[in-house]
């Protein structure tokens, strides 16, 4: 499956106005629900329904995953991808942050 055929299983984020990576008190990420963003936003709190606010190396697998093909230009043009840079990050260090969706 593609991006766009994966984001019409996950949740809707009707209601968010943004996603927040947390590292105990300290926020590392931050997601704003606006155009070129939506995705992203739609996949992170995917996987914080899924995995119980937990990313996590499994939960950040999961996300390389519904990002399909952009994963593959992600690995490929660093930076250009940054919300799932930050998933190669988490799953190449083993680190675990809460995802705490705003409303």
């Amino acid at each position: 499956m593609n991006f766009n055929s994966l984001l019409n299983t996950l949740p809707p984020i009707d209601g968010l106005v943004g996603l927040t990576v947390m590292d105990g008190d300290t926020q590392v990420h931050y997601i704003p629900a606006i155009a070129g963003k939506l995705g992203s936003l739609r996949v992170y709190n995917a996987l914080a329904q899924a995995f119980q606010d937990k990313l996590d190396r499994t939960s950040a697998q999961k996300g390389v995953q519904l990002f399909a093909e952009h994963s593959e230009e992600a690995k490929q043009y660093p930076g250009k991808h940054p919300n799932i840079d930050l998933l190669f990050h988490i799953i190449d260090h083993n680190l675990c942050y809460q995802l705490v969706p705003q409303k």
